[in-house]
């Protein structure tokens, strides 16, 4: 073939724009993750300032900054220096993040599967409230339900001696490890992302097929064989994925565990892993990045070769349109007893949050006054700077601005992408090339956020024009929400018809205009949930974010720098104006467009 020719085929092949998405977007994210996961193997690998100077201490060595050696490694995991050290630091974390998935795990499973049970295959009343608000632990901050565990349970027997509500009013100071500890982040995480199972697992119970039910009730089966033998083989792919994915997530948590674990010296590997960046360990760090990741990436490769080995979950067929409800004995009480749980986890948080703002002794609503919020001047009594009242406070307006701006900026970015990688994905469906983008687009899921924001902290160091900047924080969050938009984005393309297009492509019409006027406006909802997604994501993140910039950027560092140095008045505040910013925002959206976050988790 000769170069005439050659250069004809290419320039036909990028005269189609989905070839030209395609192949865009196959170059920018292999650089933006090939490369950073490439940065942070290489450092971890390789000897830091303090590293060295540890290592040559302790070992007589003559290692500089930036030598190649297996030293972070052998410290780390297997005890270089001290067993107990590696214990302390890695092998008791790995541990504590271990049982508190599993935990977390089996917990969203149980709750978020019954409560999706109990809506679509039985007759329990409320299902519209208990549809509509079991998804806000959800939308709102993973540490939303950590920092009411501490307002109600906290006491002066434990931790650092407040009292929280339950002592305030009953004068019952609960245990430390009910307070502090594995229990607590547990039951946080678990009830965090049962909404996730909810919808997962409620996805498949709507689509089921009722006479599989009806066919098992005509054999004489009662109904927890019938549960038995045909609901749970069925939702048990979901079941499976939801176990896995929550695994994968709680072990990188951050937020939960600093709020509810470390003051009862519970540590897990997402606070060990800033703990040693922190100490200028960063070898070390690193590694532990690593560890996570490859953790992330097996249980998502698990789930894949668990559902894999499965062809057909086959439950939707020509069905009967009648689903025949489970009489549920006690209605009432059940009804009421799911309406006061929903409550306790969804709606009592924003009274909390309100009135801990007010207490001016914590836990004492004696003490209620006005000053943390309405002051004008600075606030005193605390060791560290407070600054004026909440809504007076430059630093803590200038800090929401930033989470702001932040949010929308990677929501028009992720948003954008995943409707164009959506289009060339469905176009080139069934390509090598297409293949390889719908799964890289993914690839960011795989990678818990403590372990992600460590891996372009690595390439910030390499690349020290992005350290600190605007531009590093919306290049790690864009990615790292990619891959629910691109999800969606595909199918919401995939389920249109390539005639509506080709019509349009008859009479003339160019690119740009068959996208926002033709493609766009049919599927409005799928798209725009694909920019809520990330929007919510980003203004509630923490464990993304805490090793990339300081506390006073964005309003979750600035919460957290408050809670950290248990100025609890100004931590509470600010989560208040936080999860109202998140519900408003994602209600508003959903009144005047149709689109919910909850239509882009668990997938489309």
């Amino acid at each position: 073939m000769n170069k005439n020719k050659l250069a004809n085929r290419v320039l036909a092949y990028f005269t189609k724009p989905s070839n030209v998405i395609v192949v865009s977007f196959l170059i920018i994210l292999t650089s933006c993750i090939v490369y950073p996961l490439y940065a942070v193997l290489n450092l971890s690998l390789s000897v830091g300032q303090m590293d060295s100077m540890m290592y040559n201490s302790l070992f007589g060595l003559r290692l500089t900054r930036g030598d190649f050696s297996l030293l972070n490694i052998k410290m780390l995991m297997f005890g270089a220096y001290s067993n107990e050290y590696s214990l302390s630091f890695f092998w008791s974390p790995l541990w504590n993040s271990i049982r508190m998935s599993l935990y977390a795990s089996a917990i969203a499973v149980l709750v978020g599967g019954i409560i999706a049970f109990l809506i679509t295959r039985t007759d329990i009343r409320y299902k519209k409230y208990i549809s509509a608000v079991f998804v806000f632990p959800y939308i709102m901050p993973s540490w939303t339900l950590a920092l009411v565990w501490k307002n109600v349970f906290a006491n002066t027997q434990v931790g650092t001696g407040v009292t929280g509500m339950l002592e305030s009013l009953t004068g019952i100071c609960v245990p430390s490890w009910f307070v502090y500890g594995i229990f607590p982040c547990s039951i946080v995480m678990g009830i965090h992302y049962a909404p996730f199972a909810y919808i997962l697992i409620g996805g498949i119970l709507r689509n089921m097929d009722a006479n599989l039910e009806e066919a098992a009730t005509i054999l004489k089966a009662d109904r927890w064989r019938i549960i038995r033998k045909v609901t749970l083989p069925i939702v048990m792919p979901a079941l499976i994925s939801t176990v896995l994915l929550v695994f994968s997530s709680t072990m990188a948590s951050y937020a939960v565990p600093v709020f509810v674990g470390s003051p009862g010296n519970f540590f897990v590997l997402s606070t060990m892993l800033r703990s040693l960046y922190s100490s200028s360990y960063s070898g070390q760090s690193y590694v532990m990045t690593m560890v996570l990741v490859l953790i992330g990436i097996g249980m998502l490769s698990l789930n894949q070769a668990v559902i894999g080995k499965r062809k057909s979950f086959t439950t939707v067929t020509g069905k009967s349109g009648q689903v025949s409800y489970v009489r549920l004995r006690g209605n009432k009480v059940v009804s009421v007893l799911i309406v006061i749980f929903l409550f306790l986890i969804a709606i009592f948080p924003i009274f909390s949050f309100a009135l801990e703002s007010l207490c001016e002794v914590q836990g004492d609503y004696s003490t209620l006054t006005l000053k943390y919020w309405l002051s004008r001047e600075d606030i005193g009594g605390f060791h560290v700077a407070v600054g004026k009242g909440i809504l007076f406070n430059s630093s803590i307006w200038s800090a929401m601005w930033g989470s702001l701006k932040l949010s929308f900026v990677v929501a028009l970015v992720v948003g954008l992408s995943g409707f164009l990688i959506g289009y060339g994905v469905s176009k080139k469906r069934g390509s090598k090339a297409a293949t390889i983008l719908s799964n890289l687009a993914f690839f960011p899921y795989l990678i818990p956020s403590m372990a992600f924001g460590s891996i372009f902290l690595a390439v910030s160091t390499k690349l020290l024009f992005l350290r600190g900047t605007f531009v590093l924080l919306v290049l790690v969050a864009s990615i790292k929400y990619l891959p629910f938009a691109s999800r969606s984005g595909t199918s919401a393309m995939m389920q249109l018809s390539g005639e509506i297009e080709e019509a349009a492509v008859i009479v003339g019409a160019p690119w740009i205009t068959r996208m926002t006027k033709i493609l766009f406006p049919i599927q409005k909802s799928s798209f725009i949930s694909g920019f809520l997604l990330p929007f919510v994501s980003c203004i509630r993140e923490l464990s993304l974010f805490v090793l990339l910039t300081s506390s006073g950027t964005l309003i979750t560092t600035l919460l957290s720098y408050f809670d950290e140095r248990n100025v609890v008045q100004m931590s509470n505040g600010i989560n208040l104006l936080i999860v109202i910013v998140v519900l408003a925002v994602n209600f508003t959206t959903n009144k005047l467009t149709g689109a919910s976050i909850d239509k882009g988790i668990g997938g489309n």
